[in-house]
């Protein structure tokens, strides 16, 4: 039998960097693809079910998945033109984006049947194709553990209750959920991360997983939280950190066989050691992003 695989469903794009001494660089990549892509330099079989047109970024993002043996699950020609989201970065090395972007997938058949399936980001809130992937992560979760990244991109998906109606209705279908201290803010402005990530805990997910840049990365769960600092690292800029951490803790979770519907008791019941050891993993994954320009998660061998 062959060995089940990830299924990762988002948005595919070209960041163009503007930098703060006024270079310009473009990077293939969309909160998705970053995922695709640290999922198969960790050496998982990774499927990517996304949007691109045929013109020269759809090329860029084409070339760049495929490079790190990354298949498609969908036939990805389904949009007028290859999404951009334009990367201002200020002197600590922080971005701001602008958008110019649509959404939607092709089908994705039933089989094989994932071992997980990760959602994050524009790709699950934005319409229409934020139906389908509702959809198919209804169609999915009898098998395959299902994660989700909230991501929250103010501006293209806005704030108040259209996205956090938009991030409930995943977030409902999802084992773990992961969501900066800045997704929770956008989503919840009176409350304090922990209180917010409890909020999309009684929604159904075993975990709710807080990342809080310098200040490391905290594990919700029912019976508690667990914190762990951030990794020391000189800062080049933030791209893609995000999406590498949530790429980790997908590795972190098969790595323990914590993956899969059958797992889904296991994964309720994690002990705190396990829950620490997957946060810090992720946390290292993450630190050696952010130490390079542009999205370029770690190899394996890397993460030593």
């Amino acid at each position: 039998m062959a060995e089940r695989d990830v299924l990762v469903v988002g948005e595919s794009l070209v960041d163009v960097v503007r930098r703060a001494d006024g270079s310009v660089a473009e990077h293939a990549g969309g909160s998705a693809a970053n995922v695709a892509v640290a999922l198969a330099r960790l050496g998982r079989p990774v499927r990517f079910a996304t949007a691109l047109a045929d013109d020269r970024y759809g090329g860029l993002v084409a070339a760049h998945i495929g490079r790190d043996g990354v298949r498609l699950a969908s036939e990805p020609e389904v949009i007028a033109r290859t999404a951009t989201a334009l990367a201002t970065l200020a002197d600590d090395g922080s971005a701001s984006y602008e958008f110019d972007l649509e959404w939607r997938i092709g089908e994705v058949p039933d089989e094989p049947r994932p071992l997980v399936v990760h959602a994050c980001s524009i790709g699950a809130v934005l319409q229409p194709g934020a139906a389908q992937v509702v959809e198919l992560l209804a169609r999915m979760r009898p098998h395959a553990t299902v994660t989700y990244d909230v991501n929250a991109r103010p501006a293209i998906t806005g704030t108040g209750p259209d996205l956090l109606a938009a991030v409930e209705a995943v977030a409902a279908h999802a084992d773990l959920v992961k969501a900066s201290d800045e997704d929770l803010a956008a989503l919840h402005p009176d409350a304090d991360p922990v209180t917010a990530a409890r909020r999309l805990l009684a929604l159904g997910p075993s975990a709710v997983v807080i990342t809080r840049g310098a200040d490391g990365a905290t594990w919700v769960a029912a019976d508690g939280t667990i914190d762990v600092p951030a990794q020391v690292s000189v800062v080049v800029d933030t791209i893609g950190a995000g999406d590498t951490f949530g790429a980790a803790l997908v590795d972190g979770l098969w790595t323990r066989g914590l993956l899969g519907a059958e797992a889904r008791p296991a994964l309720a019941q994690l002990r705190d050691v396990d829950r620490a050891a997957l946060l810090r993993h992720a946390v290292q994954a993450a630190a050696l992003v952010v130490a390079r320009p542009g999205a370029d998660p770690p190899y394996r061998h890397e993460l030593g």
